[in-house]
């Protein structure tokens, strides 16, 4: 999949072990798994994921060798993961130095979920040798049962002694559940005279919607960056990146995103909003964007990844909601699994969309690696090739490009199309 740029970072290998001062390593500690299936295996094996010949690592964790100023943003679901009420509790402070987490189980919806996610914070601690208040948690799987917490206590001592410096794919396999892909990026960059890093590493592949969209997506940097700072700049960037990403409209319970900053690179640290700030912001965006892409790619089923870029609006937030109702479409969506250029039902859902421009001024093309195609112009449509369009539909990656006027609002957002396997997934998710 190609890797977006936006602005002066540079691409590195090493996830959330790529700055300085951060381990982390996974386990398989004996929470269940479910057989994967052929679909699951064949998309593995063919995307170098997930080994399908062993149970997969389900406990993970990433720990700073010193303590990192740390925010987090949350799912706006009203109900809420136990991990979500004990990380928010932790993080008051605005400090962390440890994250675990484990998949199968989302411990959520449990009279003991509090109790254990609590419990995992203890058992984290204690082999560590940190406060618990300084540890993050964090749980995605079945809603509903009831968390195991002897196979995560007695897999404890196995996972602090395996951590490394290079131990970013051990852990990223543990956070995975339907996921078929790997998701980890990292970029250097420099601010306030010093080369920073920055790295980060999520799961996400169903339950998918803006607004937080379903993931765990755990950042580390070694920039000095004040509590504050970070905050702002998480909860800038994430309005524009996983919160423009939908596979299939639904929140989920648990969705967490957390950055911890370690100060480790002794960069002047930022502690206003100045051009150091704008820095370490678009560092965060290539991090938070390209991860957002990937997810949508991995949707459940998926066979592509959606972009829909707006253009023209006279805000922002118009482009937005208009490139969210395309990419939330089932009907589009569908029509883009099947490479049929219905075009229709992209303006369909643009004019639907809760949003103020003229009908009669929307322009639409379709594009992809193969080549590009307009089939709408002033709200009506042009003659086009169907049989190059479904050339450029066979493409992985389709861009979906709408004008709405003459504004300078625009916007992009993320998707994937609606196939079969989305079905099959989620009709035996627990069985």
């Amino acid at each position: 999949m190609k890797i977006n740029k936006i602005g002066n970072v540079n691409f590195i290998d090493g996830g959330v072990c790529a700055a300085k001062g951060f381990r982390a390593n996974g386990i398989q500690c004996g929470l269940a798994h479910k057989p994967l299936t052929d679909t699951e295996k064949n998309s593995a094996v063919s995307n170098n994921a997930v080994p399908s010949a062993k149970k997969k690592n389900d406990l993970a964790l990433i720990v700073s060798d010193k303590e990192c100023n740390a925010v987090a943003v949350y799912t706006t679901n009203k109900v809420k993961g136990a991990p979500i009420v004990v990380t928010r509790k932790h993080l008051e402070n605005g400090r962390a130095r440890a994250v675990i987490v484990n998949s199968v189980n989302a411990n959520t919806c449990n009279p003991d979920g509090i109790q254990k996610a609590e419990k995992m914070c203890e058992l984290t601690a204690g082999q560590l040798g940190i406060s618990v208040d300084d540890v993050i948690v964090a749980s995605t799987g079945v809603i509903g049962q009831v968390l195991p917490i002897e196979p995560i206590a007695g897999g404890m001592q196995e996972l602090a002694e395996g951590l490394s410096y290079d131990g970013n794919k051990r852990a990223l396999e543990a956070i995975m559940t339907t996921d078929t892909r790997p998701k980890e990026i990292a970029v250097e960059f420099e601010m306030g005279g010093k080369i920073c890093r920055m790295g980060g590493m999520l799961k996400g592949s169903g339950m998918i919607h803006p607004n937080m969209a379903t993931t765990l997506t755990f950042i580390t940097t070694d920039a000095d960056i004040s509590t504050e700072l970070l905050q702002l700049a998480l909860s800038d960037v994430v309005k524009v990146t996983l919160n423009r990403v939908s596979v299939d409209g639904d929140t989920s319970t648990n969705d967490m995103v957390c950055v911890m900053a370690s100060g480790t690179a002794e960069n002047k640290p930022v502690v206003r909003e100045d051009e150091d700030f704008e820095i370490f912001e678009n560092a965060l965006y290539n991090i938070m964007m390209n991860l957002a892409r990937m997810m949508a790619r991995d949707g459940e089923g998926a066979t592509k990844l959606i972009e829909c870029t707006v253009s023209g609006a006279e805000t922002e937030r118009i482009a937005e909601t208009v490139a969210k109702s395309v990419i939330t479409s089932s009907l589009f969506k569908a029509a883009m699994f099947g490479e049929d250029a219905n075009w229709g039902r992209i303006l369909c859902a643009v004019g639907y969309a809760d949003a103020d421009f003229d009908i009669n001024k929307v322009d639409v093309k379709i594009a992809s690696d193969k080549g590009c195609i307009h089939v709408c112009e002033n709200g009506a449509g042009v003659d086009f090739s169907e049989e190059t369009a479904k050339e450029i539909l066979s493409g992985d990656e389709i861009l979906i490009l709408v004008s709405v006027g003459n504004g300078s609002g625009s916007a992009v957002a993320w998707g994937c199309d609606l196939t079969y396997d989305y079905v099959k997934i989620n009709g035996d998710y627990r069985s």
